[in-house]
Formats: structure tokens, C-alpha cells, sequence
């Protein structure tokens, strides 16, 4: 049974002695998550996020987490545009590790409500290219995980043959990465620090009235390493009217060399989550998890083209995805055994009204069929594998991999808007976008990180 808000928040005095609590309320969603979570607020008025993870599994991430806090040093903080959450101390509750951290004020977005124009799709560009040009010593001098680009390229192999010896992956999608990885071109990058996976909720948000929403604090840095830039852009495969303009954010705001292949390197990323998932599901002798990745895998394959099946032709011909397929699964295609974990997230009691200038707008609209949840179970999970598992199991990606094809869907977007622009000269889209993105951050909750 979950604990109360009020043992979670007492136990903030272990990990802060001296500490005095004087409220506490929940910071989970309603529902299981993966955590039992809470905000403590102290006598001196500031807020506190604490969570206790009572497996191996979420104890472990804690553990890197709170690893990653104390590596990012006021120096690093100092140049990122953005706030991270403190490391405050960690305790002991019960049989559970719990992590307690400083809490950021802010909205989400998720993936397939994040809006195109300047606002946020810039702003989270911007703070990825930021992420990336920290230093590499934030990484060495902690001791955490550096990947040269080969060892990225090796570990993708690995995880390609693991997932075509269960005999479950279609002979064309085998193929279609196979080639990629095999390809020189693809592996040609710079190690960059990154967390290792972001993902359209990492990003805290705040609604500047000239700008609009702007990214004003990061989350989920347990997997903060050395490694392939590509990981922390491949959850744009969910964000298909977004992706584009990211993308040029992040190439704007970035220091880097350039590299041509890093938007086909991340669309990769995204479809080897559902290789991942069935490689997890083998070793742990899960026939549900097996089955579900196997019927993911099945209508990936099927939405390929015969065009489609070179990830490398792809490089000058818009990076065509196998992700296309997604607007095509049906619901039953997993199996009726549910194997997601749902992750802590903001109370939906909490949600702002609704802004009534945009309550109307269509732009929004329903999300498409979301299939994240099997990235974000993926990620939960092989932190414990990693022990027992052979070296593909271990996390290279966080992805979000249930989404529309971004790119050929940010091109479509790019011929609309030239349309619009054509046939209404009145309107102008980046207004319209920055509406758009308003409306989508009245959709979701204020306050608080994890």
C-alpha cells in the first residue's frame, strides 16, 4: 500500500537533520507509480521532493540520480538556462531507498501536445544543445558512463543480434538496422554529456508573456552520461509536429561540429526501443512482454515501404521511419496483460483553467495512440538487468518510441504553414504556434518536480 504523504514527508528529517516539516501533499498522479512520492514543506518555506523506491529496480535509479545531482557542481549548473533540481540527502524508509531533492516549480507537456513555432519547441532545443555542451569532466570526474561512438555502434549490434536470435523481429526490420549499423557514415560523432534518454516530460516549463513557454528546469537525470547526442532527441519520433523545429533549435543553439546523421541516428534510437523491450522480456522469461514487443515490432515492419527498408538511402530522402507505422497499431496489438509502469507525474486536481482565448482551438486536438509507456517500462526495468544481463541490456536510450514519423511530418507541417501563408497573409504562424503552446501547457499540471 502506498504510504501517506505524511510518512514520506517525516522522513525528510533523516536525510536533513535539523530539518523542520510543516506540511506535506502528494506529487504523484492518481494511480500506481513506480514511486511513493511527496513534497515536504519546511518551517523556513522551502519545498522538498521526496521519493522512496522500494526495489531493486527504482532503488537503483535513485541511486544514479542522486549520483548525477551532486556530479552537475554549481559550475555546470552555472551554465545551463535552466534550473536542476538540488541533491538534499537520502535516508532509509522502511526497506526503501528514498532520495530527497529540491522541488522546481513548472508545467509539462507531453510529447504529442508539444506545438511547432518558437515557444517550446525552441526553448527545448535550445536546453538540449545546453545539456550537451557541458563539459565531459561532469561525467569522468563523477565516474559515470562514457561511450565513444564505437562503443555506441558495438552496443547497438549487440542489441540488434540479441533481439533477431528470439526469432521474433521481422526479417526486414533485422535487415533495415543491420545496414544502418554497418554504415560508417551513421557512427561518425562527437561523445557529447547527456541524460541519456530525455523525454518530452523531463522539461519544466514557464509561460513568458512575450516569448511564451519557455523551459525553466530539467528532470530525469539518473541516466546523465557520456555518450551518443541522438538519445536525447530520439522521444521527437512522439512529438511529429515539433520535431522539425527542435531539431533547429538545437542545431542553432548548438557549439558542436555538425552531424548530418544525428536526426536518422535518433530515429533509429526510437524504433530499437521496442528491440529493447523484447530483449528484456526474454531474458526475463516474460512471455507477455515478448508477445506485446513482438506485435509492436510486427506493425513497424508492415508500415515500411519497400523504399523505406534502407536506413541509409533514408539520410537524403527525408529519413523515412518505420515509426510511420504507428498511426496504424491498433490497440489490440499489445497483449491484454498490462506490462507498463506508470512513472510519478503532477496531480491532475491541480490543473489550471483553461485559457478561454484557445479553449476552442483544434490545433490541439486529442492525442494520437501513445505507446511510451514501453520505453519508460524499458528504462525502469534494466537497471536491475543490467546486473544479470549481458551488456546490451544496460539503458542507451530513453526514448519515447510511439509516435508518427516527426520528420516527414515536420515537412508536411513546413508545406502547410507555406500554404497558410499564402492563402491567409494575416495570420502569422508563430503567433498562432505560441497559442498553440499555451493551450497546451493549460492542458497539463503547475508545479513541482520529482
Amino acid at each position: 500500500m502506498a504510504r501517506s504523504p505524511f510518512t514520506l514527508a517525516a522522513a525528510v528529517t533523516a536525510a536533513l537533520p535539523g530539518a523542520e516539516v510543516v506540511g506535506a501533499r502528494s506529487l504523484s498522479a492518481e494511480g500506481d507509480g513506480r514511486f511513493d512520492s511527496a513534497v515536504a514543506t519546511l518551517a523556513d518555506g522551502r519545498e522538498l521532493a521526496i521519493r522512496v523506491g522500494d526495489d531493486d529496480e527504482t532503488a537503483r535509479e535513485l541511486a544514479a540520480e542522486a549520483l548525477a545531482l551532486r556530479a552537475l557542481t554549481a559550475g555546470a549548473r552555472a551554465m545551463l538556462p535552466f534550473q536542476v533540481p538540488e541533491y538534499v540527502g537520502e535516508t532509509r524508509l522502511a526497506e526503501g531507498r528514498a532520495l530527497v531533492s529540491s522541488l522546481l516549480p513548472g508545467f509539462q507537456i507531453e510529447a504529442h501536445h508539444v506545438p511547432r513555432g518558437r515557444g517550446a519547441a525552441a526553448s527545448m532545443g535550445a536546453s538540449i544543445a545546453a545539456v550537451h555542451a557541458l563539459p565531459a569532466s561532469v561525467v569522468r570526474s563523477a565516474g559515470l558512463t562514457a561511450r565513444s561512438a564505437e562503443e555506441v555502434r558495438d552496443e547497438i549490434r549487440r542489441l540488434v543480434d540479441r533481439a533477431a536470435a528470439t526469432g521474433r523481429v521481422p526479417a526486414r526490420l533485422t535487415v533495415r538496422w543491420r545496414e544502418a549499423v554497418e554504415d560508417d557514415d551513421l557512427w561518425r560523432f562527437e561523445s557529447a554529456v547527456t541524460l541519456g534518454g530525455a523525454k518530452a516530460t523531463s522539461f519544466l516549463f514557464d509561460d513568458d508573456p512575450e516569448r511564451g513557454p519557455e523551459v525553466i528546469g530539467m528532470l530525469d537525470w539518473h541516466g546523465l552520461a557520456l555518450g551518443d547526442p541522438a538519445v536525447d532527441l530520439a522521444w521527437l519520433s512522439s512529438a511529429p509536429d515539433a520535431a522539425g523545429d527542435v531539431h533547429a533549435a538545437y542545431a542553432e543553439a548548438s557549439d558542436r561540429a555538425p552531424d548530418p546523421a544525428l536526426a536518422v541516428r535518433a530515429r533509429m534510437l526510437a524504433e530499437l526501443e521496442f528491440a529493447r523491450w523484447l530483449v528484456h522480456g526474454d531474458t526475463m522469461r516474460r512471455t507477455d512482454i515478448v508477445d506485446d514487443a513482438a506485435a509492436l515490432l510486427g506493425a513497424l515492419a508492415d508500415g515500411l515501404r519497400e523504399n523505406d527498408l534502407s536506413v541509409i538511402a533514408a539520410r537524403g530522402e527525408g529519413v523515412d521511419s518505420a515509426l510511420d507505422a504507428l498511426d496504424r497499431v491498433p490497440q489490440t496489438a499489445a497483449t491484454g496483460i498490462s506490462t507498463a509502469m506508470e512513472t510519478d507525474a503532477y496531480n491532475p486536481d491541480d490543473l489550471l483553467p483553461e485559457d478561454p482565448a484557445t479553449a476552442n482551438d483544434d490545433r490541439i486536438g486529442d492525442a494520437t495512440e501513445d505507446l511510451s509507456d514501453v520505453a519508460e517500462t524499458w528504462r525502469a526495468d534494466s537497471v536491475a538487468d543490467a546486473s544479470t544481463a549481458e551488456p546490451v541490456d544496460a539503458p542507451a536510450t530513453g526514448s519515447e518510441s510511439s509516435a508518427p514519423d516527426p520528420v516527414a511530418r515536420a515537412e508536411r507541417a513546413s508545406a502547410s504553414r507555406s500554404d497558410a501563408a499564402t492563402a491567409e497573409p494575416e495570420h502569422d504562424p508563430a503567433d498562432e504556434a505560441q497559442r498553440a503552446a499555451r493551450a497546451a501547457l493549460h492542458r497539463w499540471t503547475n508545479s513541482a518536480s520529482e
